[in-house]
């Protein structure tokens, strides 16, 4: 009886394992086609969406039952940065056509999304999941695009576990190295209110914003200048 009974339970650990892993293959998979297809220069094609919603709604619910574990970290990392970009991009479609997020009422704090098993907020996906699990992550902020032209550009693939490294690092580096991002003029540079917003993921350590973005940057800043932040373009990411 002990025998049949632990190959019962090897049975169905198997089974569930084979399940997990297949579940979260085809959400990356199906979310990298569906990037690919509406995403372009840092611009998402809302109008098509809207007239085609199918692969994104599809998408959304695959993504409801899925369930990452921090052990596994790259994979939950990728999982939820790319659920986030999709709840955006669904919030957006939920109230199309709009010019901005901020034309949502409560468009991060109070409007849900069933992803992973719950009912979630923008902010609670971005604050709880991710920098509180992971405090020591700073470039989740160039992945996270919120609908704005404010955010880091969105790219046009998912983020996969196998190369999420890479992709984190490509994308903080696209963006500190970016003059339209990183504003040098005379005295000072300005900077991202991202980095206003969220000083303490910047500045651990004893870092000055300035220590953070040259880690980064080809071409260093120099340590003199004084640090100031530009007002946020919320206005919609869309492609023309």
């Amino acid at each position: 009886m002990k025998t049949r009974n632990f190959l019962i339970i090897c049975a169905l650990t198997m089974v569930f394992s084979y399940g997990f892993g297949q579940g979260t293959s085809i959400f990356f998979e199906r979310a990298d086609s569906f990037f690919g297809q509406y995403v372009k220069d840092g611009k998402v094609d809302y109008r098509q969406i809207h007239a085609n919603p199918e692969k994104l709604n599809s998408l959304l619910e695959l993504a409801k039952n899925v369930t990452v574990a921090k052990t596994n970290p790259k994979t939950y990392q990728a999982f939820w940065i790319n659920a986030y970009n999709l709840c955006v991009i669904k919030g957006v479609m939920d109230s199309y056509p709009i010019d901005s997020p901020l034309d949502v009422p409560g468009f991060f704090d109070t409007k849900t999304y069933f992803i992973g098993n719950a009912a979630r907020t923008l902010n609670e996906i971005e604050n709880n999941l991710l920098r509180a699990n992971f405090p020591n992550e700073p470039r989740f902020h160039f992945a996270l695009v919120c609908a704005g032209l404010g955010c880091p550009p969105i790219i046009d693939k998912a983020y996969l576990p196998q190369t999420l490294e890479r992709q984190l690092q490509k994308q903080t580096e696209l963006s500190l190295n970016n003059p339209h991002f990183v504003r040098i003029d005379g005295k000072q540079v300005g900077l991202s209110q991202i980095f206003e917003w969220y000083a303490g993921d910047f500045t651990k350590d004893g870092k000055s914003f300035i220590d953070f973005v040259n880690m980064y940057r080809t071409k260093k800043l120099d340590p003199a200048l004084e640090v100031v932040f530009y007002p946020y373009d919320w206005s919609l990411n869309k492609m023309e």
